[in-house]
């Protein structure tokens, strides 16, 4: 990792270990403004699942668990693997799911090898960097991401179809259509863009296997 890859995502742990520290392990605490959005969010994650077969899936940035919350009533045969760049959020998640969830929470940036790859929120605070350092940044990791899914990933960001008073410039709005465009050229025939859920996002979803329909 480069002295300025390093720099970028120790102020984005520092930023997250912040919020947990102030709000704790609700969705202030990820930065999210209530429990709604979240789980709107993760509806649209998750229709990149399948119903009935046991897979396997990658958290990236899994905060203090509250994915794998919503996934353990919804999916009976699934393992989970959440990574995250604050250690106070690892800390945090091993505390809520320490009853034998069958979970596994690391430290880290480099998702794990599984059938899925998700990621929520991890691409939109991006304190000072320009959009140009931002973006290659998201690109390094959306490319780690498909390295690590056998059969799709998918996530979400901030959009440029934002209310422009509203948008905030420490945070990263993306175009919806150029990341597209970049995931159906770089990964895979099969992408869906989700842009219609009423929150200011969007989120893709990237399937490399076929015969997974969408639900």
């Amino acid at each position: 990792m480069s002295e300025d890859s390093e720099a970028l995502l120790d102020g984005i742990a520092r930023y997250y270990t912040r919020r947990i520290g102030e709000f704790g392990a609700q969705a202030r605490g990820v930065d999210w403004n209530g429990p709604e959005g979240q789980v709107l969010r993760f509806e649209q994650l998750c229709r990149l699942l399948p119903d009935g077969p046991a897979f396997t899936i990658c958290d990236l940035g899994c905060g203090y668990g509250a994915l794998l919350e919503y996934l353990q009533p919804r999916y009976r045969r699934f393992t989970y693997h959440g990574l995250d760049i604050s250690q106070a959020m690892i800390e945090a998640a091993r505390e809520r799911f320490r009853g034998g969830s069958g979970a596994d929470f690391e430290c880290g940036d480099k998702p794990k090898a599984a059938d899925y790859c998700v990621a929520s929120g991890i691409f939109n605070v991006r304190g000072g960097a320009t959009a140009e350092v931002w973006e290659a940044h998201m690109a390094t990791a959306l490319a780690a991401m498909n390295d690590a899914s056998a059969s799709g990933f998918a996530f979400n960001c901030l959009t440029t179809y934002s209310d422009v008073e509203r948008m905030r410039p420490d945070l990263y709005y993306g175009d919806p259509c150029k990341w597209f465009d970049f995931c159906k050229r770089s990964f895979s025939r099969n992408i869906a863009l989700l842009h219609d859920y009423g929150l200011y996002e969007f989120t893709i979803l990237v399937r490399k296997r076929m015969g997974e329909p969408e639900r």
